[in-house]
């Protein structure tokens, strides 16, 4: 354990100007758009979904291009909070694919749902991740959204994990993370009815942090987790990063082993600069001004 949480942090590498980048799909656009903010929302790095013409759902173009820009963004320490939204109007991400995984094989579909469930692990990064529900999230699109560390949707969001009313089951996480959100048993109450609920009814049990009314553009959900993210960029990047992991770890096992997993993330913070700052910052009454080093 303890050789795994080392081996996490490294020293933040110089700060690079804002920039977005995409990978460009067999039609020549891409699925998935990458852009670092600047000012005040230094830190924060967006991952925009724009497969318009499919309501964002997960086929293979955008699955390579996430996994593609989550690798990148993993090497990357200037990224503080990770943010996934949806570029489409009405709709955070529709899901499966079911038109392309209707011209698969039974072994080509084993394989892309592994692959997802990959997809769904990677975006359980070592920073804070928002999702950002600005409009349907089903299906696998609730489970990428489960995926994130916090979720804020509009009110009039429509989400559920629905895979029981196409002869499915939840494949990319499902089964396992709503459980975890919501307990055992609402989260079978909502698999085996495959359940829709507004954004209303899904902060009332739990499974979003935040619900806001939606706006005329479409994106309220989107400004608010902005809002959020601006709350955790002051705070100490790397006590925030191993707050997480021992939370996340912790979680998995006994509290006794979680006590253990704690004390090792704590004991890793003790030699960094900004756990100083942050006395010194305490003592001189004034706001610390943490480097994440």
């Amino acid at each position: 354990m303890l050789r795994v949480l080392s081996s996490s942090l490294r020293l933040p590498r110089p700060w690079r100007p804002p920039r977005a980048r995409g990978c460009a799909s067999a039609a020549g656009n891409p699925e998935i758009q990458v852009r670092a903010l600047a000012g005040p929302n230094q830190g924060v790095t967006e991952i925009l979904m724009n497969r318009p013409r499919a309501r964002n759902a997960l086929g293979h173009v955008l699955v390579s291009e996430m996994l593609e820009a989550l690798a990148q963004l993993r090497q990357d320490w200037q990224v503080r909070v990770l943010l996934f939204r949806s570029g489409v109007k009405g709709v955070f991400c529709a899901g499966a694919d079911l038109k392309e995984r209707e011209q698969m094989s039974e072994t080509e579909v084993g394989v892309f749902v592994q692959r997802l469930r990959g997809l769904m692990n990677d975006i359980a990064f070592p920073a804070p991740t928002i999702a950002a529900m600005d409009g349907f999230a089903l299906g696998g699109g609730l489970e990428l959204a489960l995926a994130c560390d916090l979720r804020v949707a509009a009110s009039s969001t429509v989400m559920g994990l629905i895979e029981t009313t196409r002869g499915l089951l939840p494949g990319a996480g499902g089964t396992q993370r709503l459980p975890r959100c919501v307990g055992v048993s609402l989260a079978k109450e909502l698999i085996f009815t495959g359940r829709r609920l507004n954004g209303t009814q899904a902060q009332a049990m739990g499974l979003v942090n935040h619900v806001v009314a939606q706006n005329e553009e479409g994106d309220a959900a989107y400004h608010r987790a902005r809002a959020l993210a601006q709350e955790i960029l002051p705070q100490a990047p790397i006590a925030v990063r191993l707050g997480k992991v021992a939370i996340d770890r912790g979680m998995e096992v006994d509290i006794a082993s979680g006590m253990a997993i704690e004390g090792i993330c704590y004991a890793q913070n003790i030699p960094t600069q900004d756990r100083l700052e942050g006395m010194a910052a305490f003592r001189e009454k004034r706001p610390p001004k943490f480097v994440g080093e």
